[in-house]
């Protein structure tokens, strides 16, 4: 299993930075730079590029709708020179309040726009000339819609490898069906080992079913907040605001994924219960809503003997790779959680 992180610098970039140097040293893997509306993620790989050896960089994520296809390749293989190789294109939908509220772009048939950013994203980095007419996007621009000017163009540089890994964070049916079918990696929300076949084994299986025969199996990530050791359990409610504002407070009453996965994760009560009471300004009781049962099984938060036994159960339910954060007072502690982890998953 790899082991990765999203990186945060709430405290500042550079120090986030000196800090992924210490986990990568300490055993980290992969580290994902994220994009909502804030900084724009590239800046910071291309950074991190020059300031780390072996982990590789993923964009964690680049909403799908805020740049061309063309340009999201370019953008993946610049920074897959800058770095050696080590760079994965981690790609999504983002929501309808960012994208049309921020970027001022329709929010429409994200799942098929997926489907033909990746196609062209590939045929960029293969070095062909760009001919490619979806439903969405048209290269080269058809004539009567431009200058008529346009014509088939190829990348000019060679890429350090012409297929790069594409992660794709998707949570309805339809997209993580998608995903199986098409890309190199998942990024799930609100995974758990138990609940993992019920809420997403069909999509898997049906977009498994479509997928490449040269292409490698699916990774999948996942993981949660890491403290190994004795007495830890309480850290558990550090990811009760998160779960509450995401499960209760993200999207409209009537189309919230991140409540429709909990409910199908086995807590249906619970999530009808803690979206009430957040969309009626009672984040703490919402908060409290959060059933103890699913902050365990959502974390490796615990005893040694704990954190292995949930190790094992993520592997067992499909889990190829760790997306975990680390807890800890300062950088220093969050190091050794990611090397006491590291050792753990070389023991299994």
């Amino acid at each position: 299993m790899k082991i990765s992180t999203l990186i945060n610098y709430a405290g500042g970039f550079k120090e986030a930075v000196a800090e992924v140097k210490a986990l990568e040293k300490a055993g980290l893997d992969v580290v994902w730079v994220p994009e909502a509306y804030s900084f724009d993620a590239p800046t910071a790989m291309g950074y991190l590029a020059a300031e780390t050896e072996r982990v590789i960089i993923a964009s964690g994520i680049l909403p799908i709708y805020t740049r061309t296809p063309s340009v999201l390749a370019m953008t993946a293989a610049g920074l897959d020179y800058l770095s050696d190789g080590r760079a994965m294109l981690g790609l999504g939908a983002s929501g309808p309040q960012v994208i049309e509220g921020f970027h001022g772009l329709p929010y429409t048939a994200p799942v098929a726009r997926t489907r033909e950013v990746i196609d062209i994203c590939r045929q960029v980095w293969r070095r062909e000339k760009v001919q490619y007419m979806g439903d969405h996007y048209q290269i080269p621009l058809p004539q009567d819609r431009g200058t008529g000017l346009g014509k088939p163009l190829k990348l000019i540089n060679h890429p350090v490898r012409s297929d790069i890994p594409i992660a794709i964070a998707s949570l309805g049916p339809a997209s993580v069906a998608a995903t199986a079918e098409l890309a190199d990696a998942w990024l799930p929300a609100f995974y758990t080992a138990e609940a993992a076949d019920a809420v997403w084994g069909d999509s898997l299986r049906k977009g498994n079913g479509k997928r490449a025969e040269d292409r490698r199996p699916l990774d999948i990530y996942a993981g949660g907040s890491v403290a190994i050791g004795e007495g830890m359990e309480p850290l558990r409610n550090r990811a009760r605001p998160g779960a509450a504002l995401y499960i209760g407070g993200m999207g409209a009453r009537s189309k919230n994924f991140y409540n429709d996965i909990f409910s199908k994760s086995g807590y249906e009560a619970e999530a009808k219960v803690i979206q009430d009471l957040y969309l009626a300004g009672d984040k703490k009781a919402a908060e409290e809503a959060i059933p103890d049962d699913y902050l365990a099984k959502s974390s490796l938060i615990g005893p040694e003997g704990f954190v292995k036994e949930r190790l094992y159960a993520l592997r067992e339910s499909g889990v190829t790779s760790l997306n975990v954060s680390f807890a800890g007072a300062d950088a220093k502690e969050r190091a050794a959680q990611c090397e006491n982890l590291r050792n753990l998953v070389d023991s299994l």
